[in-house]
């Protein structure tokens, strides 16, 4: 029953909310569920969440005010009891080449603390152990742990002169450009000499000179000018900033990087080394795992560091709890995934002294093993009974079970969902009949008929990351699943994998697709074009007004359809357009219509909407491959740069599935799926297998398990625990394999079927 100080919301239509009304039990665990695009982000975190941080930043004085993100006032009539809420999604921290998981869990500082206080010799304070501070960086690598090495010969060609073609070897320094001009402009080198020809003082000058302002520079020398040499001006406005990125492949045939060869990549000075505890300086101790530090903290008895002590083991044991023991403090935040820096986040917030607040996370289960998911249970339950409110957004059954509260969202997609088809307790959700009901019910035995491998490619030896001379036949022309708890050497399996196998092999990652913010499942699918020019036919105008990227253009947003806020400091912040409300054109280009339509309602179509209206045309398939990969709910329109990376990478394999006789690896296509959407999938992964193709999923769901052919186990721990190779074989045959860290659950699974 709704107590009266529930979060209580009415009228909530955002998105494809259909005016929703619900209480929400406080100090309690709610899991929001349903297929994906239903609506449970948009009620859990564009409408509970948005509203409770639009109303926090409105406490602040106006002068702070500015610097915060602006969060719209969400569709919704009102919003009683709202707690303060805390998102822990899956973003990563702020990723920079200094930012480790001991800066980002304030473990380093206290580390710090620690050598400047009972670490001999003594060296200086806390900041003198800092990888960031000029006391203790590196001086090679500027406390960055690697050195980045420009040829200046694969950059510069030393037998030509500054007047003739492709002298520099980079776009922005070609001949005439303006960055050329800055050597040629500068009067200071003979343009018609050869660069080999230079005398030691204009080498010198041409290649390392810092920035100068020139005495008598000629004419056509800009007046705001500064001279620099190759070397500086690249490593400063080039090889670390994002025009180097976006020139990447060029770079990499100039630029090589490896580890620093005078801090061995630590990041801190032979000076910060001397100083040790029990035999172990810093750099060493944040290298460990995290059971090898919390030993090691274990193990200082001085009284001096005490309170550090107790600190540093409540922070390290968090970490541990909630399954990342396999981490090094050491480790860049930049090569976490999506679920490790979320876990890290919850791992922060497990012993913060503050209670009545709300937690909202999004599909905390994603890349968790079975046995990660029980720590990760324990962790929200311990977050739960210090006094807080957690909402979840999630598909995985064993935290659907854990709920005090259940809302089901449905019953499909888009616009045919948006609706409340169940709230209550997980036993009742289960006997509903609801499609998550009836999902979770219809627990699936194993596969009855497996295929037989047409042929093994062999590995062995295979020690790459944590991997442990791992010898293993991979089978082909089957669906195999690569198993393990997070951290256990899937993924690098795979990678030597790729690195020794000959054939081409089409990997499917979650990582970003060249995505901006022009890009759309249209621009993707390569039907904006055909779009357009039906367009253009029907209203005998140019194709161009047609486009968001050319004449058709908001000109507010100049085809945005949102406002981008760069707030120096801070994340820069993106609010809707209010001329356009979005939609990316103009006014003009809104007054042609085919079919009834505007170019903007048949952009915001969803794909299932957009293979109705384009049934006869012939990039239909091409809609119908976004279907089959259960992406029927995205609109055409829909920046790339909202969609999760489960989304990212059925796009990636919508544009793969005509492929015939191919190998795939795809690293956990099921994240951020409704169990019916899983089956879907399964569906479409044995249609691939049947048409010739070897498949590896890297995936922990036993649902899929229990449909591959072939599974292999890796483990048994995360990081220096992991690394072996535990089985090889069918799913039923690992039921007897007793070194199987993935066996209890799977044998779990199947009893349930029984009892279900």
């Amino acid at each position: 029953m709704p107590q009266e100080n529930d979060i209580r919301i009415t009228g909530a239509s955002e998105n494809n909310l259909k005016k929703i009304s619900l209480s929400v039990p406080k100090k309690k665990i709610t899991v929001f569920t349903g297929v994906s695009g239903s609506g449970k982000s948009s009620l859990c975190l564009d409408t509970i969440a948005a509203e409770s941080r639009r109303e926090l930043n409105e406490t602040f004085p106006s002068f702070v005010q500015q610097y915060l993100p602006k969060y719209g006032r969400p569709e919704v009539e009102r919003i009683e009891n709202l707690p303060v809420t805390i998102v822990i999604d899956q973003k990563k921290p702020a990723g920079n080449t200094r930012s480790t998981v001991g800066t980002y869990t304030d473990i380093y500082s206290l580390l710090r603390l620690l050598f400047s206080r009972v670490g001999q010799p003594f060296i200086g304070y806390s900041d003198s152990f800092s990888f960031n501070h000029p006391a203790g960086k590196c001086g090679r690598c500027d406390g960055i742990g690697t050195v980045t090495e420009l040829d200046i010969h694969k950059l510069v060609d030393f037998d030509k002169c500054l007047n003739d073609e492709d002298v520099i070897h980079f776009p922005t320094f070609t001949t005439g450009a303006w960055r050329w001009k800055r050597y040629a402009y500068s009067g200071l080198f003979d343009l018609n000499k050869k660069i080999r020809d230079y005398s030691e003082e204009e080498l010198n000058m041409f290649l390392y000179s810092p920035q100068i302002r020139l005495k008598n520079p000629p004419s056509n020398w800009p007046k705001s000018a500064k001279f620099e040499g190759m070397f500086p001006r690249m490593y400063r406005s080039i090889i670390t900033t994002k025009e180097g990125k976006r020139q990447q492949k060029v770079l990499d045939t100039m630029v090589s990087t490896f580890l620093c060869p005078e801090c061995r990549g630590t990041r801190v000075n032979e000076r910060v080394r001397s100083c040790r505890i029990n035999g172990k300086n810093i750099a060493e101790v944040v290298d460990m795992h995290i059971p090898e530090a919390i030993a090691f903290v274990e193990g200082i008895s001085d009284p001096l560091a005490a309170d550090i002590r107790r600190e540093l083991l409540k922070r390290l044991g968090a970490l541990r709890e909630i399954g990342l023991g396999y981490l090094s403090l050491s480790r860049g935040t930049s090569t976490l995934s999506g679920g490790e820096a979320q876990r890290i986040k919850i791992a922060k917030y497990i012993h913060s002294a503050l209670t009545d607040m709300a937690y909202v996370l999004d599909e905390p289960s994603v890349g968790l093993h079975p046995k990660d998911i029980d720590r990760l249970k324990k962790s929200l339950f311990r977050l739960r009974d210090h006094g807080n409110t957690i909402l979840i957004v999630e598909h995985h059954r064993e935290i659907i079970a854990m709920a005090d509260h259940v809302v089901d969202m449905g019953p499909m997609a888009g616009r045919f969902g948006g609706e409340i088809m169940f709230e209550g307790d997980y036993p009742s959700l289960v006997a509903s009949d609801t499609i998550t009901g009836r999902m979770l019910r219809a627990r699936s035995g194993l596969k009855e008929n497996v295929r037989k491998p047409t042929g093994f490619f062999p590995i062995r030896g295979a020690s790459l990351h944590n991997l442990k001379q791992v010898d293993v036949d991979l089978p082909l022309g089957v669906l195999t699943v690569v198993a393990g708890v997070a951290g256990s050497g899937k993924s690098s399996l795979m990678e030597h994998f790729q690195n020794v196998c000959r054939e081409e092999i089409v990997s499917i990652q979650q990582k970003d697709i060249g995505i901006n913010l022009r890009s759309t499942p249209a621009t993707y699918l390569d039907i904006s074009d055909a779009i357009r020019n039906l367009f253009a036919k029907a209203n005998k105008v140019s194709n161009q007004w047609f486009s968001f990227n050319s004449k058709g253009a908001c000109p507010a947003c100049q085809g945005k359809g949102i406002i981008v806020s760069e707030m120096a400091f801070m994340e820069s912040i993106e609010t809707v357009c209010e001329l356009c409300g979005g939609s990316r054109y103009s006014r003009e280009a809104l007054q042609y219509r085919y079919r009834g339509k505007t170019i903007a309602d048949v952009m915001g179509m969803t794909v299932n909407e957009a293979a109705e209206f384009f049934a006869e045309e012939d990039f239909l398939p091409r809609l119908q491959s976004m279907q089959r990969v259960g992406l029927g709910y995205l609109h055409l329109n829909q920046a790339m740069t909202t969609l999760s990376g489960g989304e990212l990478q059925r796009v990636k394999l919508a544009s793969e599935l005509g492929r015939r006789g191919s190998i795939f690896i795809l690293d956990e296509p099921t994240s951020g799926l409704h169990l019916d959407d899983i089956r879907k999938l399964m569906i479409l992964f044995n249609q691939m297998v049947d048409a010739g193709n070897s498949l590896f999923l890297v995936e922990h769901s036993l649902d899929v398990m229990k449909e591959a052919d072939y599974v292999i186990e890796v483990g048994p721990g995360g990081g220096n625990l992991g690394g072996q190779l535990l089985f090889a074989g069918t799913p039923r045959e690992m039921l007897d394999c007793e070194a199987s860290v993935t066996r209890p659950y799977m044998q779990e699974s199947l009893a349930g079927k029984e009892n279900g």
